[in-house]
């Protein structure tokens, strides 16, 4: 039997017969894992077949996915004809995403461009990142920019050039700057919800259908270091 979170809910931020994105909340999983919880995914194509009162099963293509304990936008695809060209999209780099991170150390560049190989641990749901080539690594690439600091973190936004298991959270670790609350990567403690401070802040992709460009944005939760990163950047 499925489990139940009580921290399961999201908001829709874009919506037409093509796409559906939607604010995930962290602790939110996007597809079925070993515990069995309620994903995103199930919950999105509820939210559908009572909206527009659809029979039978619901179609509903997971085109990309973020981290259990990350919040941000997630966009889905809501035809098969969608999904395939989101797919392409991806695979030729045709996505732009912006993340954002508190982070516990200042990083050595107020910008820069992080560079590594990363292992990823099966087992442990881990990667370890290299600054070298290794046997089984994939090469990841990310840009930073640090916007602000409080008088204990800094603020960075971040945007990824690949996409790797974990990738911003194990590169900025090796950088020196480890996430509020992402204790997996060296994190000084968790945060009491079980988040950490990691947002897909934004999705920038030609309309599949409509060859129109769109941004979507999803606001960070409400707390303080949040608030204040999101008033540097009004």
């Amino acid at each position: 039997m499925k489990k139940n979170s009580t921290n399961l809910s999201f908001s829709v931020l874009f919506e037409d017969n093509h796409l559906i994105a939607v604010k995930k909340l962290s602790g939110d999983i996007i597809q079925s894992d070993k515990t069995g919880d309620i994903t995103l995914a199930e919950n999105v194509k509820s939210y559908i077949k009572k909206k527009y009162n659809k029979p039978g099963d619901v179609f509903l293509g997971i085109i990309h996915r973020i981290d259990r304990p990350v919040g941000g936008v997630v966009v889905f695809a809501r035809t098969s004809k969608s999904l395939a060209r989101m797919n392409a999209f991806f695979r030729d780099k045709e996505v732009k995403k912006e993340y954002w991170a508190v982070v516990e150390e200042k990083p050595p560049f107020e910008e820069g461009e992080l560079t590594n190989w990363l292992k990823k641990n099966q087992v442990k749901n881990k990667s370890r990142a290299y600054d070298v080539e290794v046997k089984q690594s994939k090469k990841a690439v990310l840009k930073y920019t640090l916007v602000g600091r409080s008088r204990n973190y800094y603020y960075l936004k971040i945007n990824p050039l690949t996409g790797r298991h974990h990738q911003i959270r194990v590169q900025l670790s090796h950088m020196g700057c480890k996430i509020k609350g992402d204790v997996k990567y060296g994190a000084k403690r968790t945060n009491k919800d079980g988040s950490i401070h990691l947002l897909a802040r934004s999705i920038s992709f030609m309309h599949p259908v409509k060859k129109e460009e769109i941004t979507i944005l999803a606001n960070p939760p409400v707390d303080p270091l949040w608030n204040e990163f999101l008033n540097l950047s009004n």
